[in-house]
Parts: structure tokens; sequence; C-alpha cells
């Protein structure tokens, strides 16, 4: 079954399509977890995009999905049955992990929950993690208007909005390799993808 058809709504099949058609994350994320057989824990999975997208892509490895929202997560649970997703905060200890993907959520967090969340990361051998560092440029302030627009109609049910800096999110990754590199496609949004391998 591919990915968008796994979603029970034509709303959340259409936001599906939406988001892979628009955004070369699904994608980007699968190419690093390639040869990787441990558990991936996606923290902030949402409504399980990317455990379904991995399923479709072939993954078989355990995954675990955890986002505070509780009707998210109910949605990724008839979605993708083969998967295990959680209600839990970001700032929680994390499961046991190979692999960790921290996807468009450290921003929602002040400074300190989000060196936590990247401390609990940093257990795993594998990070992901994508965000729009605080940098002032146009796709910055694009990013800040649609990420407001999203807390206004509460499809994101966010503390705050607080950008991290680059320097910031790869000094917490001391004895890792990093990679760091655009990862906005056709998107507005100031977006890059961090890759944290353990040394």
């Amino acid at each position: 079954m591919n990915a968008t058809a796994r979603y029970e709504t034509a709303f959340l099949r259409g936001y599906a399509r939406s988001k892979l058609a628009t955004d070369p994350l699904y994608g980007a994320v699968a190419e690093q977890l390639q040869g990787t057989a441990g558990t991936i824990v996606d923290v902030g999975c949402g409504i399980g995009l990317m455990a379904a997208y991995l399923r479709a892509a072939g993954f078989t490895q355990p995954i675990i999905g955890r986002d505070h929202d509780a009707a998210k997560i109910a949605q990724a649970r008839r979605a993708v049955t083969t998967a295990t997703f959680e209600v839990a905060d970001a700032r929680d200890p994390l499961p046991e992990a190979s692999s960790v993907l921290i996807l468009d959520v450290l921003h929602y967090f002040n400074d300190d929950d989000q060196q936590r969340i990247l401390a609990n990361a940093a257990r795993a051998d594998l990070v992901i993690i994508r965000d729009a560092p605080g940098d002032g440029s146009w796709r910055h302030r694009s990013t800040v208007v649609a990420e407001r627009f999203a807390r206004r109609v509460r499809w994101m049910k966010a503390e705050l909005l607080n950008f991290p800096a680059r320097e910031r999110i790869v000094a917490a990754f001391d004895g890792f390799t990093s990679d760091v590199k655009p990862m906005w496609g056709s998107t507005p949004f100031n977006n890059y993808l961090f890759v944290f391998r353990r040394e």
C-alpha cells in the first residue's frame, strides 16, 4: 500500500499527497536510513506520514512514533498498523533506538528544552533533524508566517516559536560526524537537514 492510501479521510490523503509531492524530506530521510537495522524513533511524528513512507519504501525495522497530539496519534495508529505510536512529550526520555528523527520540532521549544531534546537524541547512533534556523533570511520570515498560521488554525498545538541557531544544534553532537544541507525543495521555507552519525 502506498503512503497516501493508508489515510481514511480525503483531507488526510490530500495532505499526505501534497507533502510527499513538494517536500524532499521523506526521500532524504529514507536515503540516510538505508542500511540501518535498529529501531527508529520519530519524535513529533504527527499523523505518522514518515512511518507510512518508510513502510511503503520497504523499511521493516521497528518504528516508534511519538507526538503530544493524541488525535494525530490516533490517526497514525489507524494508518500504519505495523508501527508503534505513543502519546508523549518531545522532552521525555526516549526508548532505546539506533536512529532518532526530530523533524520540524525543535522550534516549538525554549532553549533549555531544545537542549534536553537534543541530549536525549544524542544517545542514538544516527540522528536526523530538520529545522529552520533563525537566520533572518527571507526564507526564515516565510517560515515564521506559515508557523503562525498553523498555530492559529490549531493544526500545530505548539507552546511557542523559537528557531534555533545552526551552531546550537551542531554543538549538541560532540563525537558525531555532521552533515548540514538545505532541505527546502520547492517550498519557501528555511529548512535544513542535519545528519549526525556517531564516530
